[in-house]
């Protein structure tokens, strides 16, 4: 535990790393990196050059500072990036590495500012908060290994199948080398996949959302082609053009915090945009599965019909589905986006609301639902890469 002294000196530094977290995330980043690049094997390059991973590292840690008195708080946060952390294989070993580079990191930014007192405090507030996601993290690795037909880290899969499903979505059915089933997982959970690409310099991992019901025998994950010249295009690309049946990859087993409540008779919402439609597959095909009488709404905004995936399978869906309404906006074909008047017509009242998509996206809809008097727990949603800030004020 801290020393209430440190507690108040950690408090008092909550101003300073508002104004320069992300600063110090990104000098924290170059430095570690240029020490240990080996590190780049796990670390997604994209999220990095685009700066949402700073972004991320810099939210959580004034988080932890604005609450270190009360780190219960900020549970929920490290959850989510302790399943992150699993899926990628983060070992206890590195913890120490990064707290060197952080710290080093404020030093630098904060100049004479840093005072050892400073430093100090924050080295012990590292150390508590390393060992509650080493902790968790230990958890998960287990539960992972105990799982039926489970593993720890990552282990190869081949590619058994790939489906075009619109022009941009294809998807890519994952079954073991070694012949075994798959591990379930909860409806909007994702894996990690890791892929040596020729001429790369360093391992790519990507997460991508599980995008049918649970199978046992194999996993879907459905990637959008991105643009090769952007950040997320390497991986995409490489996928979509190189891979094949017959191909094998690494994968993770499935985690996230970001899934539906099977054990539940809630309605439920579903609210996509784009690629944002794959988490949402898993959990409508798990429902028409299991419980086909739920009250379900799927919601999904695309920009053309060619640029859809799954609307055959989704309009199927909804015939095998008495309480279940499926509706699509396509945005560049005179539809429009989704909006508050489109929201208030089709949500179901009282339902457990889900949402994913570009980020833009998800802000548009969360003002409409929260302009609608929707209460904030009744709203889920799922970044594609590390979280980022909402700006819902005055929603």
């Amino acid at each position: 535990m801290l020393s209430q002294e440190n507690i108040t000196i950690i408090k008092s530094t909550v101003p300073v790393l508002e104004q320069h977290g992300k600063t110090i995330t990104t000098v924290f980043y170059k430095n570690m990196f240029e020490a240990h690049p080996e590190l780049l094997n796990i670390f997604n390059h994209a999220n990095q050059s685009q700066g949402r991973q700073q972004n991320a590292l810099a939210g959580l840690v004034y988080a932890a500072a604005a609450n270190i008195d009360n780190l219960s708080a900020v549970l929920p946060a490290v959850v989510q990036v302790a399943h992150k952390h699993k899926s990628l294989n983060i070992t206890p070993e590195q913890y120490p590495i990064v707290g060197y580079y952080l710290l080093g990191a404020i030093k630098e930014v904060l100049g004479e500012a840093a005072t050892p007192e400073i430093i100090g405090a924050w080295g012990e507030a590292y150390e508590v908060i390393a060992g509650v996601f080493i902790g968790i993290e230990k958890e998960m690795y287990a539960k992972a290994e105990e799982m039926d037909d489970g593993w720890k880290t990552f282990k190869d899969f081949v590619i058994a199948d790939k489906v075009v499903e619109s022009d941009v979505i294809t998807s890519f059915y994952l079954k073991p080398v070694d012949g075994k089933k798959v591990p379930s997982y909860k409806p909007g959970q994702y894996i990690t996949l890791r892929v040596t690409i020729p001429g790369e310099d360093y391992i790519l991992n990507r997460q991508y959302s599980l995008s049918q019901a649970p199978t046992g025998d194999s996993y879907r994950i459905s990637v959008k082609r991105e643009d090769e010249v952007t950040p997320n295009g390497k991986m995409s690309v490489n996928l979509h053009r190189e891979m094949n049946v017959g191909d094998t990859v690494e994968v993770s087993v499935p985690a996230g915090v970001f899934h539906l409540d099977m054990e539940s008779e809630n309605p439920v919402t579903l609210i996509s945009g784009g690629v944002g439609i794959t988490p949402m597959m898993s959990m409508y095909e798990s429902i028409a599965k299991t419980t086909p009488e739920r009250p379900a709404a799927f919601l999904h905004s695309a920009r053309t019909r060619k640029h859809q995936a799954f609307d055959a399978k989704l309009r199927t869906l909804n015939v095998s589905m008495p309480s279940s309404t499926y509706a699509v906006l396509y945005s560049e074909e005179g539809d429009g986006f989704i909006n508050r008047d489109f929201l208030a017509a089709n949500v179901i009242e009282g339902s457990d609301i889900f949402v994913c998509g570009p980020t833009p996206f998800m802000q548009a809809v969360i003002k409409g639902l929260y302009a609608l008097g929707i209460p904030e727990e009744k709203i889920n949603f799922e970044f594609f890469g590390p979280a980022e800030e909402l700006e819902l004020v005055n929603a």
